[in-house]
């Protein structure tokens, strides 16, 4: 019932910045907790920021504070992801998570691919 597409991703040089998009749909959709995780070859799929409806409910990893910023615009339905200062280390395929409110299922993006390298 709900879909998630991820968009953005790239390839960039370290320390450069991305933002990444997830859009929703369809529209109707009531969606309480938003995130966005990555994985990296050889490496589990990990949280990167999480956020609820209000963007005071914003969360990160202390890995992340600081360079990651998490915001999610509730009218047309879409989580952004700004990464800066970005470093090797952050190259993974990065995916959008939501949880649907009446059904409280959980659902996930296709992923993008992040690059980053020289």
């Amino acid at each position: 019932q709900v879909r998630l597409v991820e968009s953005g991703g790239g390839l960039v040089q370290p320390g450069g910045s991305l933002r990444l998009s997830c859009t929703a749909s369809p529209t109707s959709v009531s969606l309480t907790k938003m995130a966005w995780y990555r994985q990296a070859p050889g490496y589990e799929r990990e949280l990167v920021a999480r956020i609820g409806t209000t963007a005071a409910s914003a969360n990160y990893p202390d890995s992340m504070k600081g360079r990651f910023t998490i915001s999610r615009d509730n009218a047309k339905k879409i989580l952004y992801l700004q990464m800066n200062s970005l470093k090797p280390e952050d190259t993974a395929v990065y995916y959008c998570y939501a949880k649907e409110s009446w059904s409280n299922f959980d659902f996930w993006g296709q992923g993008t691919q992040v690059t980053v390298s020289s």
